[in-house]
């Protein structure tokens, strides 16, 4: 390792790393280019979901490849009157020229006479841009002409995807924006420096854009589609790890400074000290992500894969493109807190430091308290209540959402996306008759048939995607089994949203044990421990239950969202254990290179002392930089990003820097277990004893 920081920081060769480093990302850029998500969230279930099932039976009908958009038509208050009608049949005609076969029915119009709906059958496209430009068209055609008073809104399967998909179109350019003029404010703050901080921001930045295209590249070679949302949770993390990884590095370096003239050499040794954190680090938290692919929904496995990447391409330049690029520069690049030679050691002054050391006068008391601290926060857990319908998944109502709410006033709430139910053609009238017992079916009508199957269309009395409508589809799967020959299926908006809620329950199942069981061993094999690792990853859970519960107050009584989103537990307690676990690794790795000149407790003072200010400062970063999510009006990521910005800010103020130093000092040389300490507190003790007693003058002689 030697050899490679110096060839990183010596001053013939660092040139040649960053013309290099250069020249692969303009390489890349130019072989590769660079290309927005045009493609909407996917559904993502496996081929053994029974909406899947479904879904591949009616592929034998000929409108298999059509899907639909329902416009719906009212006023503000009272009834459509007979020119209304008039005027709103006239536009389905011209509407012909846009839907599926040049036809568009007539409107329905509801019992009380507000509101009348048109669906138009559209031909399914998959690009994102021509979804928005032919919503945009059936909109103007829709609304040109209509008597004054009236209100369009186009809703339906085709809306929600639009209107789902517009809400990440531009999103990583305001996300970028926001997030690095977020991270560019707390470096000039934790660098007191109008220049440095230029550096790591533009090293970062690059970094993001380039795994925005390693990704790409990694995900088509699989077979992954990376959609919106995946990507702009690509760039918070590239950039709040990447930067994590830049403030470790130049902490290192600085307290390097003081110590070396040569400013290269300062650089290759500090290289060497952080680096190992950096890439226990780094790996740890690209495994954790990786852990998705063994998801079964296809967005948890994009997301993983695009994460992995991207923690990997932020861990390579911080760990050779940024030192290159710091050694550039002299020591001047840190004014006006320039770090001269020979300065006094900040360090022992730090008043981390001097927390460690009360903390160490009474850890038990101090460990105590601060589990129970974080036992009172996660008592929000109790409030908490997850699942969200599909009205509710915006924070600003969309279009979509308004003109489904019309409809559940004027129609039945499931109305515009009925149940499909499959049977055997023989069958048809016997389930038929048997789907309208099942309490919550308002309406069953037969559908398309051929001589094998035959579909029934099931109107629900429930919101499409919530909590009612899947309990209705779960009494109507359960009533098929006693219906014909007990092989009907049920698919549908509904149906998908269920397995899509049961699915997500089965990934979160088995990926928060292996992240644990991931952690774990990466912590054993870094601190040769057993002891430790247990701690560190109690402590970081603990953390996870407090956000949570801290998280679902908030949702309920601040920001009145009705409900938790079934992907954001998992996505939370991803990036909390593996994010959080970065921290652990600073502290404990630089307490055990202290270790062996101070012992367990005093070691542990000090390396709070020395990375107690980064540690803090990444995580204010980091958890500002989650909080960037919070800008797109789509609930599940604001949810995500307030959960990891508040188990950010405990795992940063509380748990590194005050509950782990605790059970340190309770466990003394014991938290290396089974490995004993190359120096004990005992002996450390002992030594410095021995020093005190070398320092006393001798006792004067009496006659």
């Amino acid at each position: 390792m030697i050899a490679i920081t110096r060839f990183i920081t010596a001053a013939r060769t660092s040139w040649i790393v960053l013309v290099v480093g250069i020249a692969a990302t303009a390489a890349l850029f130019v072989a590769a280019g660079y290309q927005s998500a045009d493609s909407a969230p996917p559904v993502g279930l496996p081929d053994s979901a029974e909406s899947v099932k479904a879904a591949a039976l009616q592929e034998q009908f000929a409108d298999d490849d059509a899907t639909s958009g329902i416009l719906v038509f009212g006023r503000e208050s009272g009834e459509l009157s007979d020119d209304d009608l008039a005027a709103i049949t006239e536009r389905t005609v011209e509407l012909g020229d846009i839907a599926l076969d040049g036809f568009v029915p007539p409107p329905t119009v509801s019992d009380d006479g507000t509101t009348a709906l048109v669906v138009v059958p559209l031909s399914i496209e998959d690009s994102v841009s021509a979804q928005a430009e032919r919503a945009d068209e059936i909109r103007t055609v829709a609304a040109d002409g209509l008597p004054d008073g009236i209100i369009v809104w186009f809703t339906g399967a085709e809306g929600f995807l639009v209107d789902i998909s517009a809400v990440f179109e531009g999103a990583n350019f305001v996300l970028l924006g926001i997030t690095a003029l977020v991270v560019a404010v707390l470096l000039i703050v934790t660098y007191r420096s109008p220049i440095l901080w230029i550096v790591p921001l533009a090293v970062v930045g690059v970094a993001d854009f380039i795994a925005g295209i390693v990704a790409r590249l990694v995900a088509d070679a699989a077979g992954i589609t990376l959609d919106g949302s995946v990507t702009g949770i690509l760039s918070v993390l590239v950039f709040g790890a990447g930067t994590n990884y830049a403030l470790l590095l130049i902490a290192r370096y600085r307290d390097e400074l003081r110590l070396i003239t040569d400013r290269r050499e300062a650089m290759a040794i500090a290289l060497r000290g952080a680096g190992p954190a950096i890439i226990a680090s780094g790996s740890t938290v690209a495994l954790a992500l990786a852990t998705l692919l063994f998801g079964e929904l296809s967005g948890n496995r994009s997301l993983g894969l695009a994460g992995a990447v991207g923690i990997l391409v932020a861990m390579a330049y911080a760990l050779i493109v940024l030192p290159a690029a710091l050694v550039v520069f002299g020591r001047w690049l840190f004014w006006p807190l320039v770090p001269r030679y020979g300065s006094p050691d900040v360090i022992s002054k730090s008043p981390w430091g001097r927390l460690g050391r009360s903390v160490s006068r009474r850890p038990v008391v101090v460990a105590v308290a601060g589990f129970a601290l974080l036992g009172v926060f996660a008592a929000g857990l109790s409030t908490l209540n997850i699942g969200l319908a599909q009205n509710d998944r915006f924070i600003v109502k969309p279009e979509a959402v308004l003109g489904q709410e019309r409809i559940a006033e004027a129609f039945a709430a499931g109305s515009t996306a009925p149940a499909v139910v499959i049977v055997p053609a023989g069958d048809a009238e016997e389930v038929l008759e048997g789907v309208l017992d099942v309490d919550g079916v308002v309406e069953a009508r037969p559908g398309p048939f051929n001589d094998d199957i035959a579909q029934i269309d099931v109107v629900l009395d429930a919101d499409p995607e919530s909590a009612e409508s899947f309990a209705i589809i779960g009494e109507l799967r359960l009533a098929l089994d006693d219906l014909g020959d007990g092989s009907g299926l049920v698919g549908g908006i509904d149906a998908e949203g269920l397995d899509l809620r049961d699915a997500q329950q089965r990934d979160q199942n088995l990926v928060i044990p292996l992240i644990l069981v991931l952690v774990l061993a990466v912590l054993i094999i870094l601190l040769r421990s057993l002891l430790a690792p247990l701690l560190l990853l109690v402590a970081v859970v603990a953390s996870f239950f407090s956000a949570v519960g801290i998280g679902s107050v908030l949702f309920a009584t601040v920001f009145g969202f009705p409900g938790v989103d079934t992907n954001v537990l998992l996505f939370s307690f991803l990036f909390l254990v593996a994010l959080g676990v970065d921290y652990s690794i600073f502290l404990v790795t630089r307490a055990k290179e202290e270790v062996p000149m101070l012992g367990t407790s005093e070691g542990m003072i000090r390396a709070l002392a020395a990375t107690g200010g980064v540690i803090t400062s990444a995580g204010i970063l980091l958890a500002a930089v989650f909080a960037v999510l919070g800008v797109l009006p789509l609930i599940t990521l604001t949810q995500v990003g307030v959960i990891v910005c508040i188990g950010v800010l405990i795992d940063t103020l509380l748990v590194r820097t005050i509950i782990v130093p605790a059970m340190t000092f309770i466990a003394k040389d014991r938290f290396w277990w089974p490995r004993r300490p190359e120096l004990t507190d005992a002996e450390a003790a002992q030594r410095g004893a021995d020093g005190q007693a070398e320092r006393m003058p001798e006792p004067a002689l009496t006659a």
